[in-house]
C-alpha cells in the first residue's frame, strides 16, 4: 500500500510564492516518476509538472519559467517551488506517484487572489 501526501497550499497574492511538498510512504519503490497536476474551478486537471526516474523534468506552458519541480535524494519527497503566482493558478493541486501503477494524493487548495 502507498500513500501520497500533499502540504503547504494555501491563499496568497498575486506575485507571491507558495512551495508545495508531496511526500510518499509505504511499499515505495526509488524508480519512479512523480508529477503534479491541478484542477481549477470549473476545468479539468492537468499536468503542471514532471520528474521522471532519471530526473528530467517538464513543465505545462503555462508555468515554465515560475515553477520549478524538485525531489529529495530519497526520491520520497517532491516539491513545487511556484513563484509569480497569477489569479488563474488558483485550484487544487494534486501529487501523482507512478510506478507500476498510479497514485494519488487528495489534494491541497491553492488560492491566488488580493
Amino acid at each position: 500500500q502507498v500513500q501520497v501526501m500533499e502540504s503547504g497550499g494555501g491563499l496568497v497574492q498575486p506575485g507571491g510564492s507558495l512551495r508545495l511538498s508531496c511526500t510518499v510512504s509505504g511499499r515505495i519503490s526509488s524508480i519512479n516518476s512523480m508529477g503534479w497536476y491541478r484542477q481549477g474551478p470549473g476545468k479539468e486537471r492537468e499536468l503542471v509538472a514532471f520528474i521522471n526516474p532519471r530526473g528530467s523534468t517538464s513543465y505545462a506552458d503555462s508555468v515554465k519559467g515560475r515553477f520549478t519541480i524538485s525531489r529529495d535524494n530519497a526520491k520520497t519527497t517532491v516539491y513545487l517551488q511556484m513563484n509569480i503566482l497569477k489569479p488563474e493558478d488558483t485550484a487544487v493541486y494534486y501529487c501523482k506517484y507512478s510506478v507500476i501503477r498510479d497514485y494519488w494524493g487528495q489534494g491541497t487548495q491553492v488560492t491566488v487572489s488580493s
